[in-house]
């Protein structure tokens, strides 16, 4: 009976519970993993699992086509052939003639870009346009007069009425630029950052935060595009709205002054080959952008954002999101209280972290 008993316990703990889910994901994964093919049916069984992302990139592209003839604040498009352009520009040697395959396209853009901003000036980022004119007047400048086609697309692009206003806005030669922020200043601030969960309750002023996104955004971005939106919350009755949806500010959400949430939108891809850039280049742009309050006298956290669909569901009705704006991550920012703890954070050696030269196996 005794022995009975300790089975039935045994059956209803933790622990077997964790052995049969650890074993039976084991193998699950194990079939599914097997090739392509057997992913393809484990993922019909788990739909859920990456339905909420197939579905955000194929509304994503469908939004970068729809969005040709709309007008909006910037455009990918334009941005992503501008700054192919200039790769164009900046290569040695540098070809007579280059950039045939999309030189029309670019100029397509140049003026839809250009007539909207005519019609309704409002809300339109100039600097973009300006940008767009700088690199476009220099590739006319220096390619070959021997091509009839590219001739064709210089008289039309100066045959655009617009004045930019600007005239520095093009490739330049780096030259040996000596930073007066030394390696042991850099390093020492990557020790000084930890994420923060215990803040002052003071409001966090907002040209503060705007001055650490104007570092930001020059973090590097494929083709220039800048797919993503800090969306910022300094309500209280907000902060504690949005602050509320992960899991990972459990503990510590109610102290949160002001909340960041990072979201990346698909609507700048023509292609699905690009699916993964909305997450690589916000983790890019976040990273500065925390080292940047760091100076400012401002602390901050990153908040995982798993890919759980009850949690995606929630944010999207929360903020409105429309099915190709995908959360990456949040982030609390604040004063940081100094009687409140931080983990030590072991980071792993350099023997863990990097090889050099290795290929194969």
């Amino acid at each position: 009976m005794k022995k009975l008993k300790k089975l039935v316990v045994f059956l209803l703990s933790i622990k077997f519970i964790r052995k049969t889910y650890n074993a039976f994901s084991l193998f699950l994964a194990r079939i599914g993993g097997l090739n392509r093919v057997t992913s393809v049916f484990y993922h019909w069984i788990g739909f859920l699992s990456f339905s909420r992302e197939q579905y955000a990139v194929l509304t994503g592209r469908k939004s970068y086509y729809r969005n040709l003839d709309r007008r909006r604040k910037s455009r990918s498009e334009l941005r992503r052939n501008t700054h192919r352009l200039e790769k164009g520009l900046l290569m040695r040697p540098r070809r007579k003639v280059f950039a045939k395959d999309y030189i029309e396209e670019t100029i397509e853009f140049y003026e839809k870009a250009i007539t909207q901003y005519k019609k309704n000036k409002e809300g339109v980022d100039q600097t973009e346009l300006a940008w767009a004119q700088n690199v476009l007047n220099e590739y006319f400048a220096v390619v070959s007069n021997d091509d009839d086609k590219i001739n064709k697309l210089r008289e039309r692009f100066h045959a655009v009425d617009f004045e930019p206003g600007e005239v520095d806005k093009k490739p330049y030669k780096r030259g040996n630029p000596k930073s007066s922020i030394k390696y042991e200043d850099l390093l020492e601030l990557s020790h000084q950052r930890r994420s923060v969960r215990w803040f002052k309750q003071k409001p966090v002023p907002r040209d503060l935060i705007d001055k650490a996104l104007l570092v930001a955004e020059q973090s590097p971005s494929a083709c220039n595009r800048l797919p993503y939106e800090f969306r910022i919350f300094d309500q209280p009755e907000l902060v504690k709205k949005v602050s509320s949806i992960p899991f990972g500010s459990a503990g510590y959400r109610d102290n949160i002054p002001t909340i960041i949430v990072v979201v990346g939108k698909l609507e700048n891809y023509f292609s699905p080959r690009d699916r993964h850039l909305v997450y690589v280049d916000s983790a890019l742009a976040v990273m500065p952008f925390m080292y940047a309050l760091e100076t400012l006298g401002l602390a901050s956290s990153s908040i995982n954002w798993p890919d759980f669909e009850p949690l995606e569901a929630k944010m999207q009705k929360t903020l409105g999101l429309s099915p190709d704006e995908r959360p990456i991550m949040l982030i609390a920012v604040g004063y940081a209280d100094p009687e409140g703890m931080v983990a030590y954070s072991q980071k792993k050696s350099l023997e863990v972290l990097r090889t050099y030269n290795k290929i194969g196996q």
